[in-house]
């Protein structure tokens, strides 16, 4: 059953009335590009298969009610929340997201009450962007509830770059997570068959086809089922380093540093702060080198720079974990073509490049090195890009 069905029929058991519609958002995969976000950089997103559906009705009351389907079929309930009275802080736990959405919505005019139902498939906790499905679902059905259809004919309707960045605004402000603008972008404007080219400063962006089957290859993704959470410190310290830094190269946002400036750059920073601007630095271009090989079909041989990644935020960046290093380090060791953590670090998922006549050899090899290792075995599944978040029919 598809998350939007199995919202929809929630719905119905929870208020014996259909939904007046249903909207889904993708969880996502960073192929490369990490960290780069908030510093203005490059980042080379997909949407991943997995989606966050919201079935909603609106309400004439103010209030939003907020139901989620958890894994074991179990419901929880937000509780009334009015909008009116929503602040920064007010709401803990999971419910924190759809009212923070519902908060900046207030800001931007549409202060309508829903009743919405919560179900999915994205893996919570897995680096994989679970919480920005949430919300991009959430804002969708709230202004699909509002009559604004964003894809449709809706005068003044807000674009998808736009919804974006109040998501976006909805984390940094309300609940407190120093995200940056790729995992809302990817899950809003990632479409099929593609890998999502954003420049982040100019907004620019590109959909690179990633034909995976056409270069014989296949992404795995190895959910170490380890703590992930962007609201807490680590995240946000690499976040301040980085604006530090660049405040003492007397730049904007460390985009502006080059390859060729690195040297000099790093020259000028305390040794703390240089490790960060380096990983920044060769990650845009890493984000450029892989744009360049997809352009010329090369896909098979993007690999190296996916490892090359992984060692920057390993060393450079300090985000790696042990289990990420073995889920990369067996990967590779079993034919992997390339592997690289993805997500904010700490803990999540890392994937790796995998030609399909070694996929399965590949995911037995990291299972034993957990077995091996005395570590709870990732959850593993293959991924390709798919659509991004819109409404569904049900």
């Amino acid at each position: 059953m598809s998350p939007a069905t199995e919202a929809a029929e929630a719905f119905h058991r929870i208020h014996g009335r259909a939904p007046a519609g249903v909207w889904s958002a993708p969880g996502r995969v960073n192929l490369i590009g990490e960290h780069t976000d908030y510093n203005d950089g490059f980042v080379l997103p997909f949407a991943l298969p997995h989606r966050l559906a919201a079935a909603g009705a609106p309400r004439q009351d103010g209030v939003l009610n907020v139901a989620t389907l958890g894994d074991d079929g179990q419901l929880q309930h937000s509780g009334p929340l009015e909008i009116a009275s929503l602040e920064p802080r007010s709401v803990a736990g999971w419910a924190a997201y759809p009212a923070g959405v519902a908060w900046v919505l207030r800001d931007q005019g549409y202060a309508a009450g829903a009743d919405l139902v919560i179900a999915g498939d994205v893996p919570s906790g897995a680096g994989l962007s679970s919480s920005h499905a949430l919300e991009c679902a959430v804002t969708l059905a709230l202004l699909g509830l509002a009559g604004v259809e964003i894809d449709g004919d809706t005068p003044g309707a807000p674009d998808r770059p736009q919804i974006a960045l109040w998501v976006q605004r909805s984390e940094n402000d309300f609940v407190g997570a120093p995200t940056g603008l790729l995992d809302q972008t990817a899950s809003l404007c990632c479409t099929e068959s593609c890998v999502l080219f954003l420049d982040v400063r100019s907004g620019e962006m590109e959909q690179v086809p990633f034909p995976l089957a056409e270069a014989g290859v296949r992404i795995l993704i190895m959910d170490t089922r380890t703590k992930h959470s962007h609201a807490e410190g680590g995240y946000g310290e690499r976040r301040r380093g980085t604006e530090r830094a660049a405040e003492l190269l007397g730049v904007k946002a460390l985009r502006d540093v080059t390859l060729e400036g690195l040297p000099a750059a790093l020259a000028q920073l305390p040794d703390e702060l240089a490790p960060l601007v380096r990983h920044v630095v060769t990650e845009n271009q890493r984000v450029l080198d892989v744009v360049a090989l997809l352009h010329q079909d090369k896909l098979a041989e993007i690999g190296p720079h996916l490892d090359a990644s992984h060692v920057s935020m390993r060393d450079d960046y300090r985000i790696s974990t042990t289990e990420l290093d073995l889920a990369v380090d067996s990967a590779r060791a079993a034919g992997a073509l390339g592997a690289r953590m993805t997500g904010g670090g700490f803990g999540g998922s890392a994937i790796a490049l995998v030609r399909e006549a070694d996929l399965e050899t590949v995911r037995s090899a990291v299972e034993a090195a957990f077995d091996n290792a005395g570590l709870r075995r990732p959850r593993t599944f293959t991924a390709v890009p798919s659509r991004g978040a819109g409404r569904d029919e049900v």
